[in-house]
């Protein structure tokens, strides 16, 4: 689940109703294909190598060939049922991040924690947009704590290499 929620950034309900048959190759990688998101969006979204080792390690572990991937698991070890609650994952991470020794860790901030990564391995900002499923752009950024820096403007980056392209011209 840890690494679901760490390296796809889905939320608890995504994860909570994701299914085997979910998990497909498209374009010669791992993706959760028609993921449905919060307000009813539709989105696909690409699953690192890591990732999907991780949840085959789980799959083969818990006996899961169709349905839903992640179940309750017996005090035997066993795992049981066709499901799982939101409720449940946050448990996990909660009693992940116990054993971590980490206060206070949610769901969410494995999100946010995604999408912090994306940023600074150098992905662009609608590409994070796509891959967490927000609508507006504005969200993304708020996850990313970014602001307009207009004390040293990006655009500013290329402005010596047009120069000398026009001053040529």
């Amino acid at each position: 689940m840890i690494s679901i929620l760490l390296g796809c950034g889905l939320r608890r309900a995504e994860l909570a109703t994701l299914r085997k048959e979910d998990v497909q190759i498209r374009q010669g990688h791992w993706a959760i294909v028609d993921l449905v998101g919060k307000g009813g969006h539709i989105r696909t979204v690409p699953m690192p190598v890591w990732v999907k080792s991780a949840v085959d390690r789980w799959m083969a572990a818990a006996a899961v060939t169709d349905g839903r991937v992640f179940r309750a698991v017996s005090r035997h070890g066993t795992s049981w049922g066709n499901g799982i609650t939101e409720n449940v994952v946050w448990y996990v991470v909660r009693y992940c991040a116990q054993r971590m020794e980490l206060d206070h860790l949610a769901p969410h901030d494995l999100r946010r924690t995604c999408a912090k990564l994306c940023h600074i391995n150098g992905g662009e900002l609608e590409q994070i947009q796509f891959l967490l499923g927000h609508a507006s752009v504005l969200t993304t950024e708020r996850y990313l704590g970014c602001k307009q820096n207009l004390e040293e403007p990006v655009n500013d980056r290329f402005g010596c290499l047009f120069s000398r392209t026009l001053d040529s011209c």
